[in-house]
């Protein structure tokens, strides 16, 4: 959607955001119109010492005029350094606040969005766009308002001085307004094309950085950077043409300003030297500070609306995010109680693209304190089962239960605390391993991580890294293996105390003396708790109290192992005949 060149709505919906600051909103307001006093007073002043005390040669006069223009120059520079200081503490003050609100915001949303939304876009839109909303107030609307009341004041004081010389001026500034109205709809265009090219940079450069392991092994590098290269170019077209109208438009003002300038002295001259009173030198002399007093902010008002006008497409397009309804509905009452781990999936239904069903109404119950496995090919919708558990995406049709309630009725909160969940793909934050496992729970001690790593066996390992348990992993873990990271996450999901434990592909991608420890850990773990095991390798669970089977989103078989491999070309006794035939290659 094209932006508006002013868009009220957006700009009143800013400004609302100012409320909690409004003892210093209007203090920059007030700052403002005394520094348009201060700024047009010093030209008077200039005026009335010309010809009452320099015309005279009265000395201490002159002396009294000076210290005058002193005093008020003084206090101009006061109220321009309290008037550009507030202005910008409000501006970080309300980007602070929205930028709160836009990430508490994201926080909710469901997986589906993130699975549709660029990850660069999503930073750009939380640090450069909303950092260029504080503009609107340090370089936009104070500036502007401020500038409007200085020529306010300033053509007062001129037509108080002499009206005549003052036409000369008014005359010309509609051809200054005409110039500077073409240039705001050449730059609001200009500067949204440089919006979209920095938020397509952004997206390119973020997914490249994080996939660097796979552009490099691929040989793909002089790929990357000539679509690099490309992405750069058309941002750099994008900005020339904000150079290219600048370079017009300023020039065009600055000969405006000074044939204005040249047409009032040469008047004003010619008048003086026939001997007519009705202007002094002191007037062209103040005059001569006057028209660059009107005519400077006139066309700095240009700049100064641009850059609000940037802030203006960059509220909107973070607004469009903060209007996003994509969260689950978290309109469940009840706080769930300690979980026995009762799960039942009742004729549930659900599609991530609609009319392309992943399960097709599956029934399924675990029950409390049961090992359960969840085995099948890709795409069977293993994984979909533990989302929709955990409520990350919303089912088409059907209900999910635990301990009889359904999981609707559960606060989000109160029931996620209770699932635990091991992921194949681990992410690491860029922080210690400490932090990484208790995720900075101010509940979680060191001595129970410690003693819980003891318990599993990972103790050991951790303490062989430099620092031990405050060993920073860096961006995403890369400072330590898959096996070691699997580590980390099954000993963060032991800590949490689960009522439900998830096992997706967990042993799926790690060697085999990390798997050895897993397994042990597994047993530990499991005792006592509902756990759900979804895994290619079937050795790995062999041992569960039921396996389910699945295959293009229907449960096909169920049982125990033994079970199922007495079920004569079923699909688990082909699968797992398979494995061990090829383990033994």
């Amino acid at each position: 959607m094209k932006a508006k060149a002013f868009d009220t709505v957006v700009f009143k919906r800013i400004l609302k955001y100012a409320q909690p600051y409004r003892w210093r909103f209007n203090s920059v307001i007030a700052f403002a119109v005394s520094l348009s006093v201060f700024a047009a007073l010093r030209p008077y002043l200039l005026k009335l010492t010309v010809d009452n005390y320099i015309k005279t040669h009265d000395g201490q006069g002159l002396l009294l005029y000076i210290i005058l223009m002193g005093v008020v120059l003084l206090l101009e520079v006061l109220s321009q350094f309290y008037f550009v200081l507030w202005a910008n503490w409000l501006g970080q003050d309300i980007v602070k606040d929205i930028r709160i609100k836009l990430f508490k915001h994201m926080l909710s949303f469901r997986m589906q969005y993130y699975d549709n939304a660029p990850v660069g876009q999503l930073v750009t839109r939380s640090v450069s766009d909303i950092e260029q909303i504080a503009k609107i107030f340090s370089q936009g609307l104070f500036m502007i308002t401020s500038d409007l009341m200085k020529m306010v004041v300033v053509l007062l004081f001129m037509f108080y001085m002499n009206w005549q010389l003052s036409w000369i001026v008014v005359l010309a500034m509609p051809v200054l307004v005409f110039f500077t109205r073409i240039f705001q709809r050449k730059m609001q265009v200009a500067f949204e094309e440089v919006r979209n090219q920095i938020a397509n940079m952004n997206t390119f450069v973020q997914e490249r950085v994080t996939g660097m392991k796979i552009v490099q092994l691929f040989h793909r590098e002089a790929i990357e950077a000539e679509k690099f290269s490309q992405i750069n170019d058309k941002h750099r077209k994008a900005w020339v043409k904000t150079i290219l109208y600048n370079s017009i438009f300023f020039p065009i003002a600055d000969i405006i300003s000074s044939l204005t300038l040249g047409f009032v002295v040469l008047y004003g001259g010619i008048r003086i030297l026939h001997g007519d009173h009705f202007t002094t030198f002191g007037d062209l002399f103040s005059y001569t500070m006057f028209i660059g007093m009107l005519f400077n902010p006139l066309r700095q008002i240009a700049d100064k609306f641009n850059e609000m006008q940037m802030g203006m497409i960059s509220a909107n397009r973070v607004f469009d995010i903060i209007d996003t309804q994509d969260q689950i509905q978290d309109t469940g009452s009840v706080e769930a109680p300690v979980f026995k781990g009762h799960i039942e999936f009742k004729k549930v239904h659900f599609s991530y693209i609609e009319n392309e069903e992943i399960i097709k109404g599956i029934n399924l119950e675990v029950k409390a304190g049961q090992t359960v496995a969840i085995v099948g090919a890709t795409g069977a919708g293993k994984s979909t089962i533990i989302n929709l558990l955990n409520r990350f995406y919303e089912i088409s049709a059907g209900s999910i239960y635990i301990d009889g309630r359904n999981i609707k009725e559960y606060t989000l909160e109160s029931m996620r605390k209770q699932i635990a969940v091991v992921l194949q793909d681990v992410f690491l934050f860029a922080d210690t391993i400490l932090n990484n496992i208790t995720l900075r729970n101010p509940s979680i001690s060191r001595e129970h991580v410690m003693e819980a790593a003891q318990k599993i066996g990972v103790h050991d390992f951790i303490m062989s890294l430099p620092g031990g348990y405050d060993y920073n992993v860096k961006e995403r873990g890369v400072m330590l293996s898959s096996g070691q990271r699997q580590l980390i996450a099954f000993l963060r999901a032991y800590v949490s105390n689960p009522s439900i434990l998830i096992l997706d592909e967990a042993t799926s991608s790690i060697d085999t003396h990390s798997e050895e420890l897993i397994q042990s850990a597994t047993d530990k773990i499991t005792r006592g708790r509902t756990s759900v095991v979804i895994a290619h390798r079937l050795a790995t669970i062999v041992k569960a109290d039921q396996i389910i089977v699945m295959d293009k989103g229907l449960i096909v078989e169920q049982g125990t192992h033994t079970e199922l491999l007495n079920i004569s070309g079923g699909y688990y006794k082909n699968l797992y005949d398979s494995q061990f035939l090829s383990s033994l290659e």
